[in-house]
């Protein structure tokens, strides 16, 4: 904090310098001890440290169902995770990956402009050989792909794609479409190289052969829904998602469910000495029950329903006629319902 001097202070500092005793040099402002943060024009940062973040658990997601949907069609051991997320210039990023490799055109609807998803190419040849009956280890030759491996590259992806989807759902309901595959990274020029983009990088890992995944999203595609990269919304997102998603779940299940309808006719005391003594053709009066009156009909152990007797055909039925949630106490009493059995 800056010292505030006093008047007896100035005025003895001005006669010591007019005295001599001590030169003006000896008074020099202390050095600035502030932090000086470097800003790069060249390569400026869109995206915040908090964006970043959310970024990254949204594909750590990604990662999970690619590891399982790669395990079950490849028939092999499948790892995927998140190495870093970063952010660069777009001319950096095609300078940092290999020429040939499997560079897949990503439409990124309904966000304006396209991403690319780079695949190594040995985790490439390794998917390929794979599928085609192999082992799996890939191979060290570098080629561009046939007609036949990019068309069975073009199905891994599409699937890859659609665990994209489902792990932006609680950012954007995003609907990404493969546009072509490319093994020349200067002919995936899709925004211009100055332009900064965000950088997923997947650690990939198929039997014994390892690499990387790259997914690149342009600022400008993302630009539209940068306000929801943020923990506090990605949060609340998942939170209310999975609560509809557990009642939808719940309702679903409880669809399926059998459960015993029972038409009540009515309600006796009676002793244990009596009921043991009952034959063919004893009659039993029931209380609080007039043939006039209609039956509860109890779901479970519970009364649901008013009901009415009847037949369809030779079966024997009865006739819904009201809910006992809309009788009021009174009308309860009448019909011999104990309003607790509600509950």
């Amino acid at each position: 904090m800056t010292e505030v001097l006093s008047q007896d202070e100035i005025d003895q500092l001005l006669t010591a310098i007019n005295a001599g005793d001590t030169e003006p040099e000896d008074f020099k402002p202390a050095a600035d001890s502030r932090k000086i943060k470097i800003y790069d024009f060249k390569r400026p940062d869109k995206f915040s440290k908090e964006q970043i973040r959310t970024v990254s658990i949204m594909h750590e997601t990604f990662a999970r169902l690619t590891t399982t949907s790669l395990s079950a069609q490849l028939r092999s051991m499948v790892h995927v995770h998140v190495a870093s997320v970063d952010q660069l210039t777009y001319e950096e990023f095609i300078r940092s990956i290999p020429t040939p490799t499997t560079l897949a055109i990503i439409n990124m609807d309904p966000l304006k402009g396209n991403a690319i998803l780079e695949i190594d190419p040995a985790i490439t040849f390794s998917i390929i050989e794979r599928l085609f009956g192999g082992t799996g280890e890939g191979t060290k030759s570098q080629h561009e792909l046939t007609d036949i491996e990019q068309s069975v590259m073009e199905g891994i992806i599409v699937r890859i794609l659609g665990n994209m989807r489902e792990a932006w759902t609680t950012v954007i309901d995003l609907r990404p479409r493969l546009g072509q595959i490319d093994t020349n990274p200067q002919f995936a020029q899709i925004v211009p190289p100055t332009e900064m983009v965000v950088l997923v990088t997947l650690e990939t890992k198929i039997g014994e052969v390892e690499g990387m995944m790259n997914f690149c999203i342009p600022y400008i595609t993302i630009e539209p829904i940068i306000s929801k990269l943020s923990a506090q919304f990605w949060y609340s997102s998942v939170r209310r998602n999975a609560t509809s998603e557990n009642l939808n779940v719940l309702k679903e299940k409880l669809s399926t469910v059998d459960v015993n309808v029972v038409a009540e006719i009515g309600k006796i005391d009676i002793p244990v000495r009596d009921v043991v003594s009952l034959k063919r053709g004893d009659v039993i009066r029931l209380y609080n029950t007039r043939i006039d009156e209609p039956y509860s009909l109890n779901i479970g152990s519970r009364p649901k329903f008013l009901c009415r007797p009847g037949m369809i055909g030779k079966i024997l039925a009865v006739q819904i006629t009201k809910k006992i949630a809309e009788l009021n106490p009174d009308d309860l009493e009448e019909f011999g319902i104990d309003g607790e059995d509600l509950l």
